[in-house]
């Protein structure tokens, strides 16, 4: 895991989050972990090649559509298909200050793609669990990515 301060600052700091993978469905872990992220206060951008709107928002097919800057990007996606993803991110004109792969998403070559980028990359946790770890908040048990 990354170190704890660096990631408290920038959850502290971060504003955006786009959540590649975002399905509105209450059974996905997707959905729980996109809805604590809703009630902590960040913006979201899910992202979905087929959805059109999750969570009441316009969902964009792919993170480079989304025109701000990112601060988190989060993967809900099989490792095989980090590559690609961070691929796109590493083209991004503003980057975000975290590419994040949810439990049981690992992806040495998505590591190898961003190694020459400031993006912290975290492997096999969940952004709601490190949150509500990091900021106090109890009780938020794991949400697996698929």
């Amino acid at each position: 895991m990354q170190d704890d301060k660096a990631l408290r600052l920038i959850l502290r700091q971060a504003r955006t989050i786009a959540v590649i993978g975002a399905k509105d469905k209450p059974e996905q872990p997707v959905d729980r972990v996109g809805r604590y992220l809703l009630e902590q206060g960040y913006r979201l951008f899910p992202v979905h090649p087929v959805r059109t709107q999750v969570w009441g928002l316009p969902v964009f097919a792919t993170v480079t559509e989304i025109q701000e800057p990112i601060d988190i990007v989060v993967l809900f996606r099989a490792s095989h298909f980090c590559p690609a993803h961070a691929a796109e991110v590493a083209d991004l004109g503003t980057p975000p200050s975290i590419f994040w792969m949810q439990t049981g998403i690992r992806s040495p070559e998505s590591r190898r793609i961003l190694s020459n980028s400031n993006i912290m990359v975290v492997e096999d946790a969940c952004i709601m669990v490190e949150h509500a770890r990091l900021m106090g908040n109890k009780d938020q048990g794991c949400a697996h990515g698929s």
